[in-house]
């Protein structure tokens, strides 16, 4: 690849990462269950967008097999396998119920991208070679921090669970910018591994809301306590 199309793949692998990282702070302001399941669909297929770029890049068949991969599991498996397992009661007219405010959440957020970036300074040190690690890598802390931030502010369960999908996005947002040729068998276990974690989690999700009739963290502990 000449160093002009190097150069335009940088550039939108950027307006991707930036994509990334404003969908997965749209996860954690969200108020609507159903905008934040949305939203989860967006981050997927900015996630393939960098994978698809990246292997046009590299001349990489592996990443093309990956984006492949990651845009039919995360993007449409997953979001469907949700919608069904949790049922669709879950989803209508429900606000997400959250521990802080939506501007003190933006303004912990901010804070947590601001210790991505710095924390990837000294990663980026180490592999001078890869052009797209100076945005990928960065941009993958920041959604493992946003992810890890969604778990712990959100109070309902689908929530939750957006935020530890997100925050394995973000570890394979910057991973593919290191390794190029990622195994196919590797993405391929985590394909099948994802969709059934959500299945199960889902289902588990419909069957307490059915007996408590609320998905909220805080009323299941309490709930716990009483027995």
């Amino acid at each position: 690849m000449t160093e002009h199309a190097l150069e335009i793949a940088r550039a939108v692998d950027g307006f991707v990462a930036a994509l990334f990282v404003v969908f997965g702070l749209g996860v954690i302001v969200t108020r609507q269950m159903l905008g934040t399941l949305y939203l989860f669909v967006l981050h997927a297929l900015a996630l393939s967008a960098s994978a698809s770029v990246l292997a046009f890049a590299y001349a990489s068949p592996h990443l093309g097999w990956v984006a492949l991969i990651t845009f039919s599991t995360k993007a449409v498996a997953v979001p469907l396998v949700l919608r069904w397992a949790a049922g669709s009661e879950i989803y209508q007219r429900r606000e997400v119920d959250q521990v802080l405010t939506i501007p003190v959440s933006l303004l912990i957020a901010a804070g947590l991208a601001l210790v991505a970036w710095v924390a990837a300074n000294p990663l980026l040190q180490a592999i001078p070679d890869r052009p797209f690690a100076g945005i990928n890598l960065p941009t993958g802390l920041m959604s493992m921090f946003f992810g890890a931030f969604t778990v712990v502010v959100r109070r309902e369960g689908v929530a939750q669970l957006m935020g530890l999908l997100i925050m394995e996005s973000g570890a394979f947002f910057a991973s593919i910018s290191i390794v190029s040729n990622l195994s196919v068998i590797a993405e391929v276990a985590a394909a099948v591994d994802v969709p059934i974690a959500s299945l199960v989690i889902g289902l588990l999700i419909r069957n307490i809301h059915r007996v408590t009739g609320t998905t909220r963290v805080g009323a299941l502990a309490v709930l716990r306590e009483r027995h």
